[in-house]
């Protein structure tokens, strides 16, 4: 293999592929990328198998060949060369391939391709939507998936087709964020997954605004495929039933308070500072104004009987009846880190009950957390 590619394509393909290598994998292969010749082009694959990646860049080929290199050592080493050339030469005999970058030469020892394991990516597209669309879906879903294995399906996102309407869902047991978003094509009959959040966080990470994203259904195979340009990320789907999500969303409400998100995001996380040595617990206290053209208050306490405590008071439109109610306020931070709008919607049945946060003006994202115990 006789190959020339640009120093900043080679870096970034290193970067996109990097989370599908494991750090301790069961066999020493899969530490590895493989780089394989196809016609003018340079194709790298990354496997954990559980998540595939493969990331193709135009080359200068002069002889076809592939390898597989240490994923760390070639990422590192080609990070530090200059944005020129980079010239790579395969030695079949020892598995080496000398690497060249201006005045610089390396030589970097790998392992026979044909020890790597098949990726083996889906063929075709089932559904395309925005990328902008398909990665803020991710960021305000794929967080509220837990991390624990004691309940592995929840440890993924849940994805519905059903109608022209896609639905992303997450749930750990204590919050639940859910978005819908509008599609092109038309599924009559109801199709549903659950893939790994990990899968979907690093979907995210890779979606540029302008890519049109292709997505697959499994079909024969327990797995999905995203489709971007350049690129194909496929991923194994995790096997149980997602819980019924639709029935833990409260459909009423007897408090309502409309506050501006990078307020309400400020005074939690100045709370947060002190509730962790209260096991993240926070309150929210909701006083609806008494008289019309009074503002409603809006207080969130944060309190540790060590370090002390910090109370934040914000203007809000609250409408119905008095509320005090504790939350995890890191659940509170994280949902509202995700929402772009300026104002949002909280809403509650009661200090026993779930609360309910949404963007205003938007049914798309609804973000549920359960309160705590005073």
């Amino acid at each position: 293999m006789i190959v020339s590619v640009l120093q900043e394509n080679l870096a970034r393909s290193l970067n996109i592929i990097a989370k599908a290598v494991d750090s301790n994998p069961p066999l020493p292969v899969l530490a590895n990328v493989l780089l394989e010749t196809e016609d003018s082009r340079l194709k790298l694959s990354a496997t954990n198998l559980e998540l595939s990646v493969s990331v193709w860049i135009g080359a200068k080929v002069e002889q076809a060949g592939s390898i597989t290199l240490p994923a760390r050592t070639f990422s590192e080493l080609v990070s530090s060369l200059s944005r020129e050339r980079v010239d790579l030469c395969l030695d079949s005999s020892s598995h080496t391939v000398h690497l060249r970058c201006g005045v610089q030469s390396s030589n970097i020892r790998g392992i026979d391709a044909d020890e790597f394991p098949p990726i083996n990516h889906n063929e075709n597209a089932d559904l395309y939507l925005a990328g902008e669309t398909l990665r803020e879906m991710i960021t305000q879903t794929a967080f509220a998936a837990a991390r624990e294995q004691n309940r592995p399906i929840l440890t993924g996102v849940y994805l519905q087709l059903e109608g022209k309407v896609m639905t992303l869902a997450a749930a750990d047991g204590y919050r639940l964020a859910v978005r819908t978003a509008d599609i092109e094509e038309d599924f009559s009959e109801r199709q549903d997954m659950v893939i790994p959040a990990r899968t979907m966080s690093e979907i995210a990470r890779i979606i540029e605004d302008d890519h049109e994203v292709g997505i697959s259904l499994p079909a024969q195979r327990n797995s999905v495929t995203v489709f971007l340009p350049n690129i194909l990320i496929s991923s194994q789907l995790l096997d149980g039933r997602f819980p019924d999500f639709a029935s833990i969303i409260p459909r009423s409400h007897i408090t309502s308070t409309v506050m501006y998100t990078s307020d309400l995001l400020q005074v939690c996380q100045r709370a947060e500072i002190f509730a962790r040595d209260n096991a993240n617990s926070a309150n929210l206290h909701v006083k609806p104004a008494q008289n019309p053209g009074e503002p409603s208050e809006v207080l969130i306490a944060g309190k540790s009987a060590e370090r002390g405590d910090s109370e934040g008071l914000l203007d809000a439109t609250a409408e119905g009846e008095a509320l005090d109610i504790s939350f995890n306020i890191r659940y509170l931070i994280e949902v509202l880190r995700v929402i772009r709008e300026e104002r949002v919607v909280f809403q509650s049945n009661g200090p026993e009950n779930p609360g309910v946060l949404r963007p205003e003006n938007r049914e798309d994202f609804t973000h549920v957390i359960m309160p705590m115990s005073k």
